[in-house]
């Protein structure tokens, strides 16, 4: 090979200067090394005759028993360790550097991650951690899929591989927030420009589907960048949640931060479906909601005009009340005294209403008299003897009233029989006998009016009976 050589640091690759080469590491080199062992030496009698031939070391048949060279070169690549660096732990996603890895060689997967193996842009297979304290070994015979990665121009002593190693614990801190844009505050009706600044934890659960259909199989960028889009799609839903949640529990932007748990739920439960890419938002962390100097005291200048409005309906509202149960309280006192009365006249004047009025008047000119004597001057005890005379007036004439009983009515004599023999038509004039048809013009006569027997009542027409008294009037009136 020819060409310009340059000296190589520790862990890079060899790259050849001529193009069209397949590029080398250090542990390819000794892969091929074997390989070419394998196909032109016997181990132990090469290692003896190469031994010998190198001044100042025991002779060869000393070493005949030892290791050969080919044994010595196979130990050399079962010692090939292939993990993720240390400082690169924290990556998301980390694609090993080298295309290339030797057979035999030790491949280190922890727990919380997987090693995905791919090949000219298609997934080859993979693999999860050996268990504590153990290792994969990197031969199709122990990995059948490795037998797709083989490379058949290296005597099939080197897998040809893009290799990614994915994280598959949870990712915290990772960072979400913007303006939440333009948007009417769902209470008090201003139009505001709120931010929202947070952090969630995102977990990977298909790391195929991960790279394949999120990363790409390219390298990688940092974690701010891998998970820039996703912090993206996540913000798609924290506007209509805002806003639903301010609906349904009645608060303005102002009075959101007391809800932080309540949203943290539904941003969860809204988060969008990431699983085409294999991602699954597990946890929302702290979160800031803010407003502009302006829009905040517009806000809170509008919270105070409907604090106003509230506390005005409050009062009048009390106002209503108080007057409903000032109502209801005459009302029942109406009720008690009706029903006081109606007791009163049936058992105390025998359902006589004016016997039982009567009495009223002397409890009134009782309360009368009593108010007229508090007066304190001449007229008012000259009205208190009026009073006391009144009273007592009324009350002898109650108390009379309800030891005789109520008074017998007189009867009323009917007409005499031959005063009212004839009756006046309406008509003509002329007196003639009682009928239903004057007997001179033969006009309709009024119906003459029938009298109680008993009290002498005027009847009404068709009646039957007395309405006073009970007795019958023989024959209904006409």
């Amino acid at each position: 090979m020819s060409g310009a050589t340059r000296p190589v640091k520790r862990g890079e690759s060899y790259r050849p200067i001529v193009p069209g080469h397949t590029l080398l590491n250090p542990q390819t080199l000794l892969a091929l090394m074997l390989g070419w062992l394998r196909a032109h030496a016997n181990g132990p009698s090469l290692s003896k005759e190469l031994v010998s031939q190198r001044p100042g070391r025991a002779d060869a048949e000393e070493v005949e028993g030892g290791m050969g060279i080919f044994d010595f070169v196979t130990k050399g690549v079962r010692e090939i360790l292939v993990q993720r660096p240390d400082e690169h732990k924290d990556r998301i996603v980390y694609k090993h550097p080298e295309s290339t890895l030797p057979n035999w060689s030790q491949l280190t997967v922890d727990a919380d991650e997987a090693a995905v193996f791919f090949r000219d842009g298609s997934i080859i297979g993979t693999l999860r951690t050996a268990g504590s304290g153990q290792r994969h070994t990197l031969s199709s015979e122990n990995i059948p899929f490795l037998g797709r990665l083989i490379d058949r121009v290296t005597g099939s002593n080197v897998f040809l591989t893009d290799l990614f190693f994915v994280t598959m614990k949870p990712v915290y801190d990772v960072r979400f927030g913007d303006s939440l844009g333009y948007m009417e505050d769902p209470m008090l009706g201003e139009m505001v420009t709120p931010r929202i600044y947070g952090s969630m934890a995102l977990q990977i659960v298909d790391p195929e589907r991960f790279i394949v259909n999120y990363v790409g199989v390219n390298a990688p960028g940092e974690n701010a960048e891998v998970t820039k889009w996703i912090a993206g799609v996540f913000m798609n839903s924290v506007t209509s949640v805002i806003g639903e949640v301010c609906i349904s529990e009645q608060k303005s932007l102002l009075q959101l931060m007391p809800l932080q748990n309540r949203l943290a739920e539904a941003f969860l439960q809204r988060s969008p479906s990431l699983e085409n890419i294999g991602v699954r938002i597990v946890e929302i962390g702290q979160f800031r909601i803010n407003l502009s100097a302006e829009d905040e005291e517009r806000l809170k200048s509008a919270q105070a005009e409907l604090g106003a409005a509230k506390r005005a309906a409050r009062v009048a509202n009390i106002g209503v009340s108080e007057a409903q149960a000032l109502a209801q309280q005459r009302q029942f006192k109406l009720d008690q005294d009706f029903g006081n009365d109606a007791r009163y006249v049936q058992q105390l004047a025998q359902g006589n209403f004016g016997q039982f009025a009567a009495g009223k008047a002397m409890i009134g000119a009782g309360e009368g008299m009593a108010q007229g004597g508090s007066a304190g001057d001449q007229g008012g005890a000259m009205m208190a003897g009026a009073g006391l005379g009144a009273g007592f007036g009324v009350a002898s004439a109650f108390q009379g009233a309800f030891q005789q009983g109520p008074a017998p009515q007189q009867p009323i004599a009917p007409p005499a029989a031959g005063a009212s023999s004839l009756v006046s038509c309406a008509e003509c004039g002329a007196d003639v006998p009682p009928g239903k048809f004057c007997s001179n013009c033969g006009a309709q006569l009024a119906v003459a009016p029938k009298f109680c027997p008993a009290c002498g009542t005027q009847g009404t027409p068709g009646a039957r009976f007395c309405a006073n008294c009970g007795t019958s009037f023989g024959t209904p009136q006409e």
